[in-house]
């Protein structure tokens, strides 16, 4: 994986698929806001293909993401030290609109 600014967020589509470990930013939905989340391209034990995976998952209720949810993502940073960052949210990008809901 190429070495990338901590701030700087990736369109989705260029993330690697390989089990690696990753930031990702999620889309807004009808059950909340876009949020920030740390995922792997995995199969799952109790699904049948593969998908982006929360790495919090309990095997027995695991978070999966479709491509749709997630918009943008970055690799994990290094170790980091204690870190503030009251700022970052003014410097993700903005989010898309869902355009059309799920009709739960």
């Amino acid at each position: 994986m190429k070495s990338t600014s901590f701030e700087k967020w990736q369109p989705i589509e260029s993330a690697p698929r390989d089990g690696t470990r990753i930031i990702v930013l999620t889309r807004a939905t009808e059950q909340g806001p876009s949020d920030v989340d740390v995922v792997r391209w995995i199969k799952p034990r109790h699904h049948g293909e593969f998908c982006w995976t929360s790495t919090e998952s309990d095997i027995n209720c695991t978070i999966i993401y479709d491509d749709w949810e997630v918009a943008y993502w970055m690799p994990m940073p290094a170790a980091l030290g204690p870190r503030k960052t009251p700022d970052l949210a003014s410097k993700l990008p903005p989010a898309p609109v869902e355009e059309d809901g799920s009709g739960i």
